[in-house]
């Protein structure tokens, strides 16, 4: 059985599957996380039939960062399992201007990638770096690239410009939106999950370490909350989200501040950490008696609450709000915080299906309210396999679906179809 091997790296966590590839249908062999990186650090993963394979903590200073996270993890699958990956697939935050589809990686691909590190320090690197290790060790083993911002590309102009001269839109300088590969898997289930608004208007909040949201009409991205970075929109564990452009204004004039220096600021020490002095962990909030974590946590729910009112005019009302990723999955006095925000709405919370879900909302709702579960790897198990199975989705240039002409899917090395490699994941993961 060939199998593929999904690598989500993440700025707090790091994500791995291994799926079976039988009669063009995936069959999950291991699915697992490494998260709280550098402040809680948990190995999580389980088999095909569900049950824990491992779970296991480790000191902080044990898994300070990903490359340690990806020893941790790599080992463990070593050791468990002997998988031989047919081919890699990988999230990749930020395409920019010139991808909005998935791709094949080759050098050239690699190379464009790297230049929109700038728009995304958390994560284009931890994101690419696997990249650059497999493409260095096994340079015949298919890696395919699948992108946070591919899902929102098809936004009108009056939606992505912003209102600065034409010449630094011309070099990319615009909206994006994030978190595309977790709102493009939320619209797949809804059809099965909550059919009666599938083809309506719904937004979506993926609350977690990194939050977003983005208001989708018949399954497809019209308005998101995040921008030309990952920085924009809601308050984050260390971002802060919306901020005026005078403050970075007056931290260069006023305060002396290097660029350097402001963009460790507004990516490492802000947000949830900075509001409430004490932690970047929803969690350690909830369980903490300090008013600061209380205060951080409305301040939180306040801001979904405001983004919610401008999704919704962008889509001219809705008729559900669905919660997905770490808290919106997790935190049931996180989602009851929030729908009170959106009473004004016509939802209301039922308070014991909240502690369960997918259905959240009472029978008296206006407005549909579910927590969905994401996947963002199976989304990119599903890109990688379609895009190796169809050879000319991949060879030569395409047109995105703005009509601008894109950089060639090239195979790696030239070849004109994939090399299903027969080297042992194990050894990838560990490298």
């Amino acid at each position: 059985m060939d199998t593929i091997l999904i690598v989500n790296a993440g700025s707090s966590s790091l994500k791995f599957q291994v799926y079976g590839v039988a009669g063009g249908a995936l069959n999950r062999l291991v699915k697992g996380q490494m998260d709280g990186i550098g402040t809680r650090p948990q190995l999580r993963a389980q088999g095909s039939d569900q049950k824990s394979a491992i779970d296991r903590t480790f000191a902080a200073d044990e898994v300070a960062d990903l490359p340690a996270a990806m020893q941790r993890a790599g080992a463990w699958l070593r050791e468990a399992h002997n998988v031989r990956p047919a081919a890699v697939g990988h999230r990749v935050v930020h395409g920019g201007p010139a991808f909005d589809r998935p791709i094949l990686v080759d050098d050239s691909v690699l190379t464009q990638l790297e230049q929109y590190t700038p728009l995304a320090p958390l994560h284009q690197p931890n994101n690419l770096a696997p990249i650059r290790v497999i493409r260095s060790l096994f340079p015949d083993t298919p890696q395919v690239a699948c992108f946070d911002t591919a899902f929102h590309r098809g936004h009108s102009a009056i939606v992505d410009r912003y209102a600065i001269p034409e010449r630094y839109h011309a070099e990319g300088v615009q909206r994006y939106g994030f978190h595309g590969l977790s709102y493009e898997f939320v619209a797949s289930r809804l059809p099965e999950v909550a059919p009666r608004i599938a083809g309506g208007r719904v937004v979506v909040a993926h609350l977690g370490s990194g939050a977003s949201m983005c208001a989708l009409a018949a399954g497809r991205s019209v308005e998101s909350s995040m921008g030309f970075t990952a920085l924009d929109g809601l308050p984050m564990g260390t971002r802060p989200g919306q901020i005026d452009a005078g403050v970075v204004l007056y931290l260069l004039g006023q305060k002396g501040m290097s660029g350097a220096e402001i963009e460790k600021l507004l990516y490492y020490e802000s947000g949830l950490k900075a509001l409430s002095g004490i932690s970047n962990d929803v969690r350690v909030l909830e369980n903490s008696a300090d008013p600061r974590a209380g205060f951080a946590l409305d301040y939180f729910a306040y801001r979904v609450g405001l983004e919610a009112g401008r999704l919704a005019a962008a889509l001219g009302g809705i008729e559900g709000f669905v919660f997905t990723a770490g808290i919106g999955e997790n935190s049931p006095a996180m989602r009851a915080r929030i729908v009170r925000h959106l009473a004004w709405l016509g939802a209301e919370l039922d308070p014991q299906a909240n502690a369960h879900g997918p259905a959240i909302s009472s029978p008296g709702s206006r407005v549909e309210l579910y927590v969905i579960p994401t996947d963002e790897e199976l989304m990119i198990a599903r890109h990688t396999l379609a895009l190796l199975a169809t050879p000319e989705r991949w060879i030569g240039a395409g047109e995105g679906r703005d009509g601008v002409s894109r950089p060639p899917n090239r195979a790696i090395d030239g070849h004109s179809s994939p090399s299903w490699s027969t080297r042992s994941s194990s050894t990838i993961i560990s490298s």
